[in-house]
């Protein structure tokens, strides 16, 4: 089915970073996954390139343009599977806080070198106790005339090993009540004295990109480094998840793609009891309701691009799709590498790799279960 969300522009930028990401990222994955991080080199090209920030500002080196062309770099990426390359985490989901946040002398500080790929930007939200719930991170952040000196640890960290820049969330009102008042969002650099990057965690999934536990230990910052207003950390980063789950929903159908593809390809060239496996009915009739979902599930997801681009306020909508498309990719890659047989198990497989990548997708930017809690408030029984 044609889509029709993306114009000729958005295909033309997509043809032109498919051969980016061939010629430069490709490559280099196996030895990244390997490693379980990605090198900081790529990140430079990616920025010299232009394919950073497309919709950050202009004057700050930004493309200016919608989102769009992000959600096109999603899906290349995850179609290639260059996990490795947590690109939305930089582009779609760090550096709003910065262009939306921000003040002049932050942006010309931090933004700048976020585009042209010389500061990779990660934020640390969650914590070895506290996963969903947000409002009540432990971390603390206590002002101490010009400077905050935090105290904490996080954990889960996506680009932990790699940032230039991480934006904690951190409790600056310890007496707050209710809690999330108490929430500030705080711009910590690496090298700063006090702030340690621990070990790269070791995963099921998705091995290329670095994750990674933070301490801070009496780690000063200037009070500039604060993002908005003290105590407001809060609801900034409810305004801003709208896009952040709308990013994982566009990546688990990308996904889910990809692997109906070449499941489709594997079937019609593998034989068992003298025909294809593609042609016996069980096959065929997975395959036709797997194609079939993801029809569906495209559809709607490209659906919330568009009103996001146009400035809806789709909160309900994209806790829809993420939840959705994220069990989908659980569902789609489980019943390809169940038509792989014993070569699905096979880490020479993609298939494989698929549904090890599948299983996070339910859990991070706030698990499905808080998901389906924030539709039931939307629809006004929660």
């Amino acid at each position: 089915m044609r889509r029709e969300v993306f114009t000729d522009e958005h295909e033309h930028f997509r043809s032109e970073f498919r051969r980016f990401a061939e010629s430069e990222i490709v490559p280099h994955l196996p030895d990244w996954n390997q490693a379980g991080r990605s090198d900081p080199a790529i990140w430079r090209k990616l920025g010299e390139a232009g394919y950073l920030g497309a919709n950050a500002p202009a004057e700050y080196g930004g493309a200016g343009a919608d989102f769009l062309f992000d959600a096109v770099v999603i899906e290349e990426l995850a179609d290639l599977r260059a996990h490795a390359v947590q690109m939305s985490l930089h582009s779609d989901i760090c550096m709003p806080y910065l262009t939306h946040y921000g003040d002049a002398e932050q942006k010309e500080k931090f933004l700048t070198g976020a585009i042209d790929g010389s500061c990779l930007l990660a934020i640390a939200m969650t914590e070895p106790g506290t996963g969903s719930d947000l409002a009540n991170v432990q971390t603390r952040a206590m002002r101490d005339g010009d400077e905050y000196v935090i105290n904490g640890a996080k954990t889960f960290i996506s680009n932990g090993q790699n940032c230039g820049v991480v934006i904690v969330v951190a409790r600056t009102d310890p007496e707050a009540d209710p809690p999330h008042r108490g929430i500030s969002l705080i711009m910590v650099e690496a090298g700063t004295p006090g702030f340690e990057k621990g070990r790269n965690l070791e995963k099921l999934g998705l091995k290329g990109q670095d994750t990674s536990e933070l301490f801070f230990r009496d780690c000063r910052v200037p009070v500039s480094n604060r993002l908005g207003e003290e105590g407001q950390g809060f609801k900034m980063l409810m305004s801003q998840l709208q896009q952040e789950r709308l990013c994982i929903a566009v990546g688990s159908m990308a996904s889910c793609r990809r692997s109906v593809e070449d499941t489709l390809s594997y079937v019609k060239e593998r034989k068992a009891f003298g025909q294809p496996i593609g042609q016996f009915q069980n096959t065929q009739f997975k395959l036709a309701e797997l194609a079939t979902e993801v029809e569906i599930g495209q559809c709607f997801v490209d659906r919330l691009m568009a009103a996001h681009v146009a400035g809806e306020n789709i909160e309900s909508e994209v806790s829809m799709a993420k939840w959705w498309a994220s069990d989908l990719q659980k569902k789609v890659s489980a019943e390809c590498l169940q038509l792989f047989g014993g070569y699905g198990f096979m880490d020479e497989y993609p298939i494989s790799q698929d549904y090890a990548d599948a299983a996070v997708q339910s859990i991070y930017a706030g698990t499905n279960e808080i998901m389906k809690v924030i539709i039931a408030r939307k629809l006004g029984i929660g």
